[in-house]
């Protein structure tokens, strides 16, 4: 049976005026579910690569986000120096450190 469109109108607009509660709740409800998947996560990341890039020695074996695998020989305030063969060193930022690698790694390659 076929009804109407002010039939169809009307029904729809006699339907209670309590949804605008209920968006509310959904929203601060999908902002909570966003923040726990999300943005947690990436903060939590975040502190750790602060701790990583802090603890950072002469002598140790680092990944470059770039995939250059080498030796800490000199550590300044934004950059450092990384030995990846005898004699070849190359600059490179702090922050472009993705890993530290196990003693002697390099070694075994």
């Amino acid at each position: 049976m076929s009804f109407p469109m002010p039939f169809v109108i009307a029904q729809a607009a006699a339907q209670p005026a309590g949804g605008g509660m209920s968006l509310i709740i959904m929203m601060v409800v999908l902002f909570g579910l966003m923040y726990f998947m999300m943005i947690r996560p990436q903060m939590k990341r975040q502190k750790e690569h602060r701790a990583l890039l802090a603890g950072l020695a002469k002598g140790d074996e680092v990944v470059t986000n770039g995939g250059i695998a080498g030796r800490v020989v000199e550590l300044g305030e934004t950059f450092i120096s990384v030995e990846i063969t005898d004699n070849v060193k190359v600059m490179v930022q702090k922050g472009s450190i993705s890993q530290v690698l196990p003693k002697g790694s390099l070694k075994s390659v």
